[in-house]
């Protein structure tokens, strides 16, 4: 559903190219669920945009469903869910559901139908009718989702769109997202600096170097489904693949925060 060929991205100033992706190539088959993390600064929310036509790569190819991604045009079925949340303060929480099939041209009767079985399906029945600011932050954030969802999207781009709530919060999230995935078989790429997460969630993580940024690391988390997202962090089987993750990304933050150092000294001098 999704391949990245070679994709590098430069920044260009007055005085210096930088590289923050260096050559990261990675397919993700139809309905699979990928994380993609790595150290601050290795282009991880880059990679998404260009993914999402938001940008356009330096070097490189991406392809959704077979077909080329261009710079400015959205892939089709394609939904993005940003790091904050994008509903309209003025609408209901019914119409922010409802607004992209009001935009297609959909009747009413059937946004009505389609905005009442998503609300029962993120637990959000009973608040149709109230206002974005009447709702807690994670409540805001199903609502987000549930915007692009409506608009039925074969591919779901995360932008770590669970990393401003709590804890606890988060994980209540993390298992009504599972739950959707399941019902509605999207394929998902994930951007998280939350590796219990990427763990709890995907079926496949992803690290990126230190910039300039490749692939170090593609490790398959064969943990079974259903997940229960709440017990399974006491597992063995949790903790063993969070340790070999580790392993490689530990690695990762070290040598971008010595990087980081060596720039700044450079830079004094």
């Amino acid at each position: 559903m999704i391949e990245l060929q070679h994709v590098s991205k430069a920044y260009l100033s007055s005085t210096r190219e930088t590289w923050a992706i260096g050559d990261v190539s990675f397919r993700v088959a139809k309905g699979e669920f990928v994380a993609v993390v790595g150290p601050s600064g290795c282009g991880k929310s880059t990679l998404l945009n260009m993914m999402g036509s938001f940008m356009a790569p330096s070097a490189g190819r991406i392809e959704i469903g077979g077909r080329a991604v261009r710079h400015g045009t959205i892939p089709d079925r394609l939904g993005y869910i940003f790091q904050k949340d994008t509903v309209l303060p003025w609408h209901t929480v019914g119409r922010n559901i409802g607004l992209g099939l009001k935009f297609r041209g959909v009747p009413n009767h059937e946004i009505r139908a389609t905005v009442r079985r998503l609300l029962e399906l993120a637990n959000l029945s009973g608040c149709e009718d109230m206002l974005p600011h009447q709702l807690s932050g994670g409540m805001r954030q199903r609502v987000a989702l549930l915007m692009t969802l409506a608009c039925e999207p074969e591919v779901l781009l995360l932008d770590e769109p669970f990393g401003a709530l709590d804890s606890n919060t988060k994980m209540t999230l993390h298992r009504e997202l599972l739950e959707i995935w399941q019902k509605l078989g999207q394929t998902v790429v994930m951007v998280t600096h939350d590796l219990d997460e990427a763990v709890s969630l995907s079926d496949r993580v992803i690290v990126l170097s230190a910039p300039p940024s490749q692939v170090v690391l593609d490790h398959r988390v064969d943990l079974p489904r259903p997940r229960d997202v709440f017990g399974l962090r006491d597992s063995d089987d949790f903790s063993h693949h969070v340790r070999a993750i580790w392993a490689v990304l530990g690695r990762e933050f070290q040598a971008a925060q010595g990087r980081a150092k060596g720039q700044g000294v450079a830079h004094v001098a």
